[in-house]
């Protein structure tokens, strides 16, 4: 009980002392199960592991295949929220560089790490391209903490960003299509065209039982068979038990199965499906701690002493992070958008990640029950390449990104809160201006409508999500919040003005200070004319936007006292000569103009011809 009750504290804790100093939290897991594991053997007094994972008699944690069975479930429940992440809208959105990265450079990765274990190491040609299918992965688990970290221009963060994202479920299918080669391979021992037989069994079989089982799956959940209090749970039971059923059907195709059956969810509209990565994502992450624990704990001595004695493996290490890495890249940006220096750092910055570790744990303790050749080199080899690259890149990719100077000096992305149909109008035209616009909303059906439009939308609740952990905003560096509620707006901007609201921080002014203006002193204020109710009702009337051109303060006077008297038209920038659009104050007289077009932009109906009025006002702050 002890030892079980110590796995789960040790592993939260490495979980948040990662978070705490920006690290995957791969490396304080596999640390800390290496120190309790076969490290703890030259400290304990008989010699014996403080964790031992597998039971001999006399300690340990889990008897006989006990431990198979645990790992094999986890690494199924991690490769189906793995399955859940892989879009295939998002593969066609992606850059060309991304796709190339995931296809080609996954191929070079995969070849070249095959070849270079055979000779370097002396493996089996089979146990050497299971090696390499396991180290294709890189994975946004071990990517992100590094993405939090630096503030990455947005070509260099993009692509890191989507290649951990894609080719982690990618990665995996292929590590495991690998492995069923190996295991249906006569113990491998040769090719056989029964052997092929079996694999193609394996393949089919569980494709078509996670393709079916995900429909099925669609089917309950878009009809409500099942209870909302019911339905993540019930998730993960059908999880389990569709990679149960694969397995008793074909032996070893259980992974492949609820690959599958994530690709499938995935790709469909599946109604409340956030709530069903949230929740796999926490599952997740207590697997993930308790997993790499037992996994390091599990480990030798002699396997350590294999790494330590022995250069071959840090001749293959070497190769694998300083040639095929950058072999692949470039080859995959070949005529791409990227600059040198953004090359040289994605080819720096390629940690392996969970799935590598915990599938190379799994196929290891597999194929070596089945007697298979250099099986026992799976495990330490594939852990040296995740420890070494993690380590190496966690220490000095800040120090790389300076150097290399892609680092971004200035954030100017914006951060719209409430992806209601005005604010998409807005985020529309400030795209159209070269800003990077992101749109939060609550409402799925509303970030829906925004990308639908071109925009980048997310759904969270900013009560409940911690935004600024999201490495898709590291360039934002102003914050709207444009939601119809005064409290939301209001605790947005205390919330986040720090992080997103470096260049300017703006929200909608309220119904009671709309009513006396006069004594509203807020620089935050976003208009001191417009609130939620009059920027709906001009974007209703038409949702556009258009430039007015101004060639002097009393000329924009004129042009702001009729807009204001216009419930279908709402000024919201005045837009300077150089591009720049300026929030409109409360105050007059504060713009001084210089030479060049200005222009008033405004949502809503076109305006007419200048009226004859004198009213003068001025702008306020960039935007």
């Amino acid at each position: 009980m002890e030892e079980l009750a110590g796995i789960i504290v040790l592993g939260i804790f490495a979980q948040w002392f990662a978070w705490r100093i920006r690290v995957p939290a791969i490396l304080p897991l596999i640390v800390i199960g290496l120190l309790v594991g076969p490290l703890s053997t030259l400290i304990t007094a008989d010699g014996a592991k403080l964790i031992n994972p597998i039971y001999n008699g006399e300690t340990g944690l889990f008897p006989g295949r006990s431990l198979f069975y645990f790992v094999s479930l986890a690494i199924g429940i991690i490769l189906f929220e793995g399955g859940l992440t892989l879009r295939v809208k998002e593969v066609q959105e992606t850059q060309r560089s991304i796709l190339r990265l995931i296809s080609l450079g996954s191929l070079i990765t995969f070849i070249g790490a095959g070849f270079a274990a055979h000779f370097i190491m002396g493996l089996t040609w089979n146990i050497s391209f299971l090696f390499a299918g396991l180290i294709i992965v890189t994975g946004p688990t071990v990517i992100a903490p590094i993405l939090q970290n630096i503030p990455l221009n947005r070509n260099v963060a993009t692509v890191l960003k989507w290649e951990g994202i894609l080719i982690d479920p990618i990665g995996a299918l292929v590590a495991v299509l690998v492995f069923e080669f190996v295991s249906t391979t006569d113990h491998g021992m040769g090719y056989t065209s029964h052997a092929m037989i079996q694999f193609v069994q394996v393949v089919l079989l569980g494709g078509a039982l996670g393709f079916i089982s995900g429909m099925a799956l669609y089917q309950i959940i878009k009809r409500e068979l099942v209870p909302h209090y019911l339905l993540n749970v019930f998730v993960l039971a059908s999880v389990l038990l569709v990679f149960v059923t694969s397995d008793i059907l074909a032996h070893e195709s259980g992974l492949l199965a609820v690959v599958v059956m994530g690709l499938v969810l995935a790709n469909k509209d599946v109604p409340r499906i956030e709530e069903i990565l949230s929740f796999k994502e926490s599952l997740s992450v207590l697997l993930i701690s308790i997993l790499f624990i037992l996994l390091a704990a599990n480990m030798d001595m002699s396997e350590l002493e294999l790494l330590v004695r022995d250069w071959r493996p840090i001749a293959l290490f070497g190769f694998v992070a300083l040639v095929l890495r950058p072999l692949s890249v470039f080859a995959s940006t070949y005529n791409g958008n990227l600059s040198l220096p953004e090359k040289l750092f994605i080819s720096w910055v390629g940690p392996r990640g969970i799935v590598a570790a915990g599938i190379a744990s799994l196929f290891g303790l597999t194929l070596a029950e089945k007697g298979v050749p250099n099986a026992e080199y799976i495990t330490p080899l594939v852990f040296m390449i995740v420890l070494g690259t993690v380590l190496l890149n966690a220490t000095t990719a800040r120090l790389v990104a300076r150097l290399l100077g892609v680092v971004q000096d200035a954030s100017g992305g914006v951060l719209i809160l409430g992806a209601n149909n005005f604010a998409i109008t807005i985020g529309a035209y400030l795209k159209e201006q070269g800003r990077t616009v992101h749109l939060i909303d609550s409402n799925p059906g509303h970030i829906a409508k925004a990308e639908r439009a071109g925009l980048e939308g997310i759904v969270a609740n900013i009560y409940n999500t911690e935004l600024a952990e999201l490495y898709e905003l590291l360039d934002v560096g102003y914050l709207l919040a444009f939601t119809s509620s005064d409290e939301v707006n209001e605790y947005a901007l205390n919330r986040y003005e720090k992080i997103f609201g470096e260049r300017g921080a703006y929200r909608l002014i309220t119904v009671d200070e709309l009513k006396d203006t006069a004594k509203v002193d807020d620089e935050n204020i976003f208009s001191h004319t417009e609130d939620f109710i009059n920027l709906s009702e001009s974007n209703r009337e038409s949702s556009s936007i258009h430039e007015v051109p101004f060639s002097s303060l009393e000329e924009l006077g004129r042009w702001l006292e009729y807009a204001r008297k216009e419930i279908t038209v709402a000024p919201i920038f005045i837009k300077s000569p150089d591009g720049l659009l300026n929030t409109i104050p409360q105050d007059v007289n504060t713009l001084t103009l210089v030479t060049g077009d200005y222009f008033l932009v405004c949502l809503g109906s076109k305006l007419p011809v200048l009226p004859e009025v004198d009213t003068i006002v001025g702008p306020e702050e960039s935007v």
